[in-house]
This record gives C-alpha cells, structure tokens and sequence, in this order.
C-alpha cells in the first residue's frame, strides 16, 4: 500500500473506528435503506442512456438525487460514467441498468470525485460472485484522496443524508488512474475519455462515445440551474467549455439538468454565468473592494431566479474572488 493510500485510511479510520475506504473490487452494498425518490432511464442515442437528478443542491428531500449518472450499453458490456450520491442510488441505478439490458457494467468512469457523483460506486463492487466493474478516474483524484477532504464530506454526509448514506459507507478509490486522454473500444463502440480540466474541478473527465454523438461532460455543464464552483478556477472553467464546443457533440448530458441537443445553447447559461461570475468580481476586486462589499455591489438579478441561487451563489462568488486573488498575486490579469 502506497503512501497516499495508508494516508487516506489515516484519515477515514476515526469516523466509526472501522475502515472507510477500500478499493472498488473489495466493495459491495449492504445495510442501506432504499431510495423512494423517482428515478428513470432516459435515452438519448442508440446506445446511450442516463438518469435525470432533481433539480437544486443535495437534500434530505431529495434522499441526495441531485446528480445525473449515464451508461453505454454494448454488445461486450456496459460503460457507466459516474454512479450518483449515496450506495443506496448507485444500488438503484444499477438496477435500472439491469432492467435496460442483460449486459453487464464492466467499467465505470468517474468524471470528478465530488461526493454526489461517487458515493454509488460501492452498488458497482462484485455481488453473488460476479466481478465488481473496473473503476477509472483521472491520476489527480490522488491528490485528492491523500486529504483531510473526503474524511471530512463522508462525515457530514453520513448525518446529512442519514439513513441513504451510513456507517457502511466507503469511499471507492479507482482501480486505474488516467495520466492522458484514453481512447477505448468494446462491443464495436468507440470511446474517447478526454482531461477537461482543472475546470470545475482539477480532475474533470468527459467521455465521447464516437457512434452515438454523444459527450458526457460531468459537471462542466449544469443545465437550467446555477452551477456549484465549490474549489473551481472559473477561468480554466470557460476555456474548458469552449473546448467542448468544439468537439461539436449531437448530444452532451452534463452531470445536473437535462441532456441537451443544442450544445452551444445549452452551455451558455453555465458560460454566461461563470463570466458574469469572473467579470464582475474581478471590476470590484480591482476598486479595492473586499469581498463583502464586492459581492452586496453586484447586481445578481440576472441569475437570482435560477435554481440553487440561494444556496450556492454566494460560495460561488466567494470562490472567484479567491480565484482573482490568486491571479493578482501571481501577476495574471483575469481576460474581460
């Protein structure tokens, strides 16, 4: 065991004096209360489906159903990308998967490892003597994993979305870490599984899939609600956006909101939204405006009906404001 690794179980140990984390082939789900949220397959291509999460930030409303999850079924297998926000979704997920076809899930590539779109891994570990899916994500989730930060989420989740998330849960680490943009075939599909970031995250994944069209872009796209910046660089953010439009996808499904057929349209509110964003924070920065006074002076009506304004936008701007901080310091000035 590396490191990192011994550094993560440090970390996880404490929180129920048993181990947290294990590997994506040792996990399997159990003890977890059943989600009653709704949950359907959408099809958007030949070979393509997702899930639709709700609308807004996690709750216990929503029993934490707020991210999309998507699969590519193949004549060899089935490519999932992410796994939703509890073991109890991720359980319900594959079932719907199973219901779409008899295939089995052979690998589940992960587009970020926030919380809402990993906990479900543990649903994709062996079971009644199955193999458990192979788990890819990008090689700079290490550094992440090797933090005081997933210890820290797993907590808080466990009582926030208690009985879904519990002390059965565990954080699945990827069996296979990608330090390049990987290209893969399986049952004469095409897959293309792309670094995006840093961008909402320094680890951001997106996978084409060649025959359908379709590119899954995570949480590079929040489709009809505000998106969450959380520890993001809003810059590197919408110049990974103009990256996807230039793949010029048929269909993109980001990781919140509908899947969308007109890219270009549809990513513009996250766009739009991130430069208003980076803009304005940057103007009041620049008056020598801290951040209180910088945020009561922008005037945020254009987004305030959105929703998740009320709960993220705030964190959001404060994050751009440390994001501008961090450019002045190192001598970059933010493109207006």
């Amino acid at each position: 065991m590396g490191k990192w690794l011994r550094r993560v179980l440090a970390a996880l140990i404490p929180l129920t004096g048993a181990c947290a984390w294990a590997p994506a082939h040792a996990q399997g789900v159990r003890e977890f209360e059943p989600v009653t949220v709704p949950m359907e397959v959408r099809q958007v291509a030949p070979h393509s489906f997702y899930v639709l999460g709700q609308s807004g930030m996690v709750s216990r409303e929503n029993e934490g159903f707020n991210s999309n999850a998507g699969f590519v079924v193949t004549s060899a297998g089935v490519v999932v990308f992410d796994a939703l926000g509890t073991p109890a979704l991720g359980q319900r997920f594959k079932a719907l998967i199973g219901q779409t076809t008899r295939q089995p899930v052979k690998r589940v590539i992960v587009s970020h490892y926030h919380a809402d779109h990993v906990y479900g891994l543990q649903a994709f570990g062996p079971s009644r003597g199955q193999p458990g899916a192979e788990v890819w994500a990008h090689a700079v989730v290490r550094d992440y994993l090797a933090t005081d930060a997933p210890a820290a989420r797993l907590a808080e989740r466990r009582q926030s979305l208690a009985p879904w998330v519990n002390a059965s849960s565990r954080i699945v680490v990827p069996d296979r870490y990608l330090g390049e943009d990987t290209s893969f075939k399986l049952g004469g599909l095409s897959f293309h599984v792309m670094h995006a970031g840093p961008a909402h995250t320094p680890e951001d994944l997106m996978m084409l899939v060649e025959e359908d069209g379709v590119l899954f872009v995570g949480d590079l796209m929040f489709t009809g609600r505000i998106p969450f910046v959380a520890d993001a660089d809003v810059s590197a953010w919408i110049l990974a956006i103009e990256r996807v439009l230039k793949f010029k996808p048929r269909i993109v499904v980001g990781g919140h909101g509908p899947a969308s057929t007109d890219a270009l349209a549809d990513l513009a509110l996250t766009r739009d939204y991130l430069v208003f964003l980076r803009d304005q924070v940057s103007a009041a920065f620049e008056d020598g405006l801290d951040f209180e006074a910088a945020y009561q002076r922008i005037d945020w009506s254009r987004f305030s009906g959105l929703p998740a304004f009320d709960a993220a936008n705030r964190r959001n701007a404060y994050q751009a404001y440390l994001n501008v901080e961090q450019e002045a310091l190192r001598g970059i000035k933010a493109p207006r």
